[in-house]
């Protein structure tokens, strides 16, 4: 439960039913691939192709990755993929929460489509095409949070954990 506490306050998730979808889908992954693990080669061999497919373009895994990698991965690894997080490591916020609302609020596109969903995951293809969207006020360099967060850029490193107090 504290392990849960930890991941909601440095992803900036707004309830436990966020998390717990995310790791709905992580399990989903992970026994996809222990139930191909059990087939043979010619009977898993399309479907392993097709799953390793998505979970490379999703940018959950690297090119060169093999199935028992999808066992290996994380809820971490989910996490890092939705769309708050990048526009967060991007700079583009300076707070994960301030990037949930930018998110929230329309002021952040992928290419010309504009996503107001924080936890959208975000394929590789589409990551480098993260700004902010043309219709916002957010768009002029000249926009007063956008010289804040240029003066203190995030330092593309995770955010701590909020401290525990001792007792």
């Amino acid at each position: 439960m504290q392990e849960e506490l930890k991941l909601l306050g440095q992803y900036g998730l707004r309830n436990k039913h966020e998390l717990w979808r995310h790791k709905t889908l992580l399990s989903k992954f992970r026994g996809n691939a222990r139930s191909l693990i059990g087939k043979s080669a010619e009977e898993r061999s399309r479907t392993e192709e097709q799953l390793l497919a998505r979970m490379k373009k999703l940018g959950m895994l690297p090119e060169t990755a093999v199935l028992d990698d999808i066992l290996d991965l994380t809820i971490e690894d989910i996490l890092e993929r939705r769309l708050q997080t990048i526009v967060y490591h991007k700079a583009l916020a300076k707070t994960m929460q301030q990037s949930r609302q930018l998110i929230t609020h329309g002021h952040v596109a992928i290419g010309n489509r504009r996503v107001k969903l924080p936890g959208y995951i975000v394929p590789r293809q589409e990551e480098e095409q993260i700004s902010y969207a043309s219709h916002s006020s957010l768009a002029n360099p000249a926009h007063p949070l956008r010289q804040t967060i240029s003066v203190s850029p995030a330092s593309g490193s995770k955010p701590e954990a909020p401290q525990e107090k001792s007792s």
